[in-house]
């Protein structure tokens, strides 16, 4: 057994992926960092409200998991321990509406073996003969609710990539398990790519719909994945009207909006040149919730607290 071999578990015989005419895609996003808006985990569990899929790959979570940084769920009831929820790292076997085969990835994000964690998925990627693998995350950034979802496309080959970046600096950020493994396997030689939706900063602790839909969307059109996205479009459309109802008592609120509409339509625009660039929320030159301060905490008191990533199933 190889090292890579000790942290996932393959099942060796899938017949739905045998003599495809095209070989899989594998589509992954990673619970923790990188998903702001919870845009990746609510697009994963909206390809699997149909169907789970079965899982062909399973991978030993003990290795990567961090128990004590983020403690499972359990019940107690009255006097006993009734129920646990343990975490699992899986790969499943999907179909899209027409019965496309493709493989599915989701799980928490590794907290450590990172490197451990790339070699498996590398054994996974050969032994189903992984054509593509496409990576889905979401990030705040200083744009308004009120625009299209603007996404970055980044990939291990400029020839994968689908679309020009509004982003196009330079900027170093903390690492994910997600990007090293793209990274990694532009290393080794199977193409690998992703994108990564922008996110209203002041909106970005609660569940965000839209851009859901748009990476999705992004996805099916690369991969030739057709989902239903009705039921995603509607929450995205419902949570929209609750932010303009929102805003709507919020003169300040609605200052901020407009100057972000204003900036990205600018951005937008633009044409050429390697300085055009979307700021990040942080930059100290652009409103940050921060600076919003008791107008902002008024905003977000005012939506539905459910909504938010760390508490999903309430």
């Amino acid at each position: 057994m190889t090292e890579a071999h000790r942290f996932v578990h393959i099942v060796d015989e899938v017949p739905e992926l045998e003599g495809l005419t095209e070989a899989p895609v594998l589509v992954h996003a990673l619970e923790g960092f990188l998903d702001a808006g919870n845009a990746a985990n609510l697009a994963i569990k909206h390809l699997m409200t149909d169907s789970p899929g079965r899982v062909v790959a399973s991978f030993s979570v003990d290795d990567f998991y961090d128990y004590r940084a983020r403690r499972p769920p359990m019940s107690f009831v009255e006097d006993h321990y009734e129920a646990y929820e343990a975490p699992r790292l899986v790969v499943r076997l999907m179909h899209d509406r027409l019965g496309k085969p493709y493989l599915l990835m989701h799980g928490p994000e590794p907290d450590v073996l990172w490197e451990a964690f790339a070699l498996a998925v590398r054994t996974v990627v050969e032994h189903f003969g992984v054509r593509l693998t496409v990576a889905l995350g979401a990030v705040p950034m200083a744009v308004p609710h009120t625009r299209p979802v603007m996404l970055t496309n980044h990939a291990t080959s400029p020839d994968l990539l689908v679309m020009r970046n509004v982003w196009r600096g330079q900027i170093r950020v903390p690492a994910s398990a997600q990007a090293l493994l793209e990274f990694r396997l532009g290393e080794w030689g199977h193409p690998a790519m992703g994108f990564v939706a922008h996110i209203p900063h002041y909106v970005a602790q609660f569940d965000y719909p839209s851009a859901s839909v748009s990476l999705l969307e992004q996805v099916g059109a690369l991969a030739g994945l057709d989902w239903d996205l009705d039921e995603l479009r509607a929450a995205a459309e419902a949570r929209m009207a609750e932010i303009a109802a929102q805003i709507e008592d919020s003169a300040e609120v609605r200052d901020v909006v407009v100057g972000l509409e204003q900036q990205y339509d600018s951005f937008s625009r633009a044409e050429g040149g390697d300085e055009t660039t979307l700021p990040l929320a942080e930059e100290k030159d652009l409103p940050t919730g921060e600076e919003l301060g008791a107008e902002f905490e008024r905003f977000l008191a005012g939506l539905d607290p459910r909504d938010r990533p760390e508490n999903p199933d309430e």
